[in-house]
Parts: C-alpha cells; structure tokens; sequence
C-alpha cells in the first residue's frame, strides 16, 4: 500500500469519526460546530496524542491508559484561540472529546 492510499484511508476514517461525533453529541451542540470545526478539533486532538507524551505511559493492570479528558479539552481550547478558530466553549468540546474516545473505543469492540 503506497502513501496516496494511506491518506485515502486516514481521510475515510476521519470521516467516519466526524460522522461518530455529530450523532454522539447532545441535540442542543449539534449546530454549534460545523464539520469544519470537527475536522479542525479532531486534528488538535491527534496533534495533542502525539505530542503530549500521553500514548507513551505503560497501560494499567486491564491494558488501559489512563487519558485526561480535562486536559485534551483545554489544549483544543488553547490551540484554537492560537489558531484564530471558534471560539470554542470547554463544556461543548468536552463532548466532541468524549465522542472521539467513544468512537475509538468502539473500534476496539469490533476488534
């Protein structure tokens, strides 16, 4: 598989994750980001997995990791301000959060 077909994949399963989050979140957030923004939030969540050190930590007895929501969320808040993006509130990235984390776990089920 060449490098075009890796970003075809990552394209397809950032759709499917914006896709997960619009339907996780809560009716009254719905309008509130537009796939733009999910898009952009999903990227700084990525952004802050791999520069955060927070993947490198040994899993727990039960294979977890033991990940900070409070701290992903503030780090969007941060970057976007930074980025001239949203203004977005931290109690409604909290939920596009959340709704990544549970998309992710839902992978695994599926494993």
């Amino acid at each position: 598989m060449g490098i075009e077909d890796d970003f075809l994949l990552e394209d397809e399963d950032d759709a499917k994750t914006i896709e997960f989050i619009k339907n996780y979140l809560p009716q009254e957030l719905k309008n509130k980001f537009t796939d733009d923004d999910l898009y952009y939030i999903l990227d700084v969540i990525v952004d802050y997995y791999t520069t955060s050190g927070c993947l490198d930590v040994e899993p727990d007895a039960e294979g977890y990791i033991n990940i900070d929501q409070d701290e992903i969320v503030n780090y969007v808040v941060k970057e976007a301000a930074n980025d001239g993006m949203g203004p977005y509130e931290a109690d409604d990235v909290f939920f596009v959060v959340q709704g990544e984390m549970e998309y992710g776990n839902s992978l695994e089920q599926v494993d």
